[in-house]
């Protein structure tokens, strides 16, 4: 595989993931009882929205995705909430939306052929009022075939 299509197909991934969040899983926090802020990629930091930290972490292949040319990628979709009353409740909100989504649309709108969560982390701070907040960590296993050389 090229490094230049490496690069794209990676740039594709986190753009994907991202108009996921933005789009669908805004969508299903609107239909939610209770308001929450909302997922946006902006500069702007205010108590209506949230801002997740996406990183693409690794691309693997086991011997057998080798032969049948299947990437496997791991990234991590990481929210830092302000400590309230709702924090951990929003947590939860989030990652069920984020299931949701990927439940609804695994293929990332045709980048992947597969997206999986493969696990969620709830951490709350160590001392309440200490001016740390709770933090939501929901990584992803994707897959995408074809994409490398038969090397």
């Amino acid at each position: 595989m090229s490094d230049k299509r490496a690069l794209y197909i990676e740039e594709k991934i986190i753009e994907a993931v991202r108009r996921l969040l933005s789009g669908r899983v805004n969508e299903l926090l609107g239909e939610m009882e209770y308001p929450l802020p909302l997922i946006e990629f902006t500069d702007y930091q205010g108590g209506s929205t949230v801002v997740p930290n996406i990183n693409l972490s690794a691309c693997e292949r086991t011997e057998k995705e080798r032969i049948i040319l299947q990437d496997a990628y791991s990234l991590n979709i990481t929210f830092a909430l302000p400590e309230n009353l709702e924090s951990e409740i929003q947590c939860y909100a989030y990652a069920g939306a984020i299931g949701r989504a990927l439940y609804d649309d695994p293929t990332l709108s045709g980048v992947a052929d597969r997206t999986v969560i493969t696990s969620k982390k709830y951490t709350s701070p160590k001392k309440s009022n200490c001016g740390e907040g709770w933090e939501l960590a929901v990584s992803l296993r994707i897959i995408v075939e074809g994409m490398g050389n038969a090397g």
